[in-house]
């Protein structure tokens, strides 16, 4: 660890006794809550016991045309790769835990057409592994780059490719899960027609509309499963970019010279699914942790953590989100 680093978080990850420890294996780092683990998170994970985990939230390397510098499979190999760690999961998480997935699209190399390698997994995930889809989320990230740039921005044939998907896998049917705790300001047109009464009434769709839908007793709206608003406001999707260069991590990171990871995902995607999937003390984990951008998130929330990466400079610079 660089001196300057070890200066400043060396009183958070010093003499401390995490409630979250892997069996013949010494952590990273630990702070009061969880455990960062170097290494491969397969080998962590077969040393986890049976229905362990609350919730395992991850972002894993995309199948891209490109390689990455963190790491990332071909999309022919892609699915026999995941499905290995996958497996996994279904064998740690409790029988009412949750698998959040956070995954993109890919193009086909040479042609302005898409690959199919995510739907392809999904219903492995589902038909091989033994998961059920609960339900699936889209991720709005308005700081995408317009790529593939042959097809986007110099023949002009496509347009930006903005969202990506967030699938909600659960190892039962009934996964534990509460919307009321995650619910959005009413918006102003609710507001509205609650001051100004509704009467019952059928849709043109045919569904039926009491006065009960004008209610606004309930501390909020049920948010809808498209993410939009980087500023949590109350609107209808979730937009939250991944491209903060001014974060505690992100600063520090750059006045050190140390390598920041080039794919983090934004607080607000696990600190949604951490405040609707699981409740205090819960255990979630990430095994693609990146920058633990999860591990951080459940440590301000109160949540038990367990993170590994198999990078060490990514998992060095992530001591700072605990600053």
């Amino acid at each position: 660890m660089p001196v300057e680093t070890a200066s400043l978080t060396s009183h958070l990850f010093t003499d401390l006794t995490s409630p979250v420890s892997v069996e013949g294996l010494e952590p990273f780092y630990s702070t009061s809550l969880g455990s960062a683990y170097l290494g491969d998170s397969l080998d962590v994970l077969k040393r986890m016991p049976e229905g362990s985990v609350d919730l395992i939230m991850t972002s894993p390397p995309y199948a891209l045309e490109f390689k990455k510098e963190y790491g990332n499979q071909s999309k022919d190999k892609y699915q026999e790769w995941f499905l290995e760690f996958a497996r996994e999961f279904h064998r740690v998480l409790k029988d009412d835990g949750s698998f959040v997935l956070n995954i993109a699209g890919s193009w086909n190399k040479g042609n302005p057409t898409k690959s199919l390698y995510q739907y392809k997994l999904l219903i492995a995930l589902v038909e091989e592994v033994g998961f059920h889809l609960a339900q699936e989320f889209f991720w709005y990230n308005p700081a995408k780059m317009p790529v593939p740039a042959e097809w986007v921005t110099v023949r002009r044939i496509r347009v930006k490719d903005s969202v990506e998907h967030v699938w909600w896998l659960s190892k039962t049917p009934h996964p534990k899960a509460n919307n009321r705790k995650v619910l959005k300001p009413y918006s102003k047109d609710m507001i509205r027609l609650n001051e100004r009464g509704l009467k019952n009434t059928q849709r043109p769709s045919g569904h039926m509309i009491n006065e009960s839908f004008a209610d606004v007793t309930h501390g909020g709206s049920i948010p809808p499963n498209v993410f939009e608003d980087e500023q949590q406001q109350a609107t209808d999707f979730m937009k939250f970019g991944n491209n903060a260069a001014n974060d505690n991590y992100a600063l520090a990171c750059k006045e050190r010279g140390m390598k920041r990871h080039p794919a983090r995902f934004p607080n607000a995607l696990p600190e949604f699914f951490i405040n609707f999937l699981t409740n205090d003390q819960d255990l979630i984990m990430d095994p693609f942790a990146g920058s633990n951008t999860t591990g951080a998130v459940a440590e301000r929330m109160n949540r038990k953590w367990l993170a590994v990466d198999c990078v060490e400079d990514y998992l060095e610079g992530s001591k700072f989100r605990f600053v």
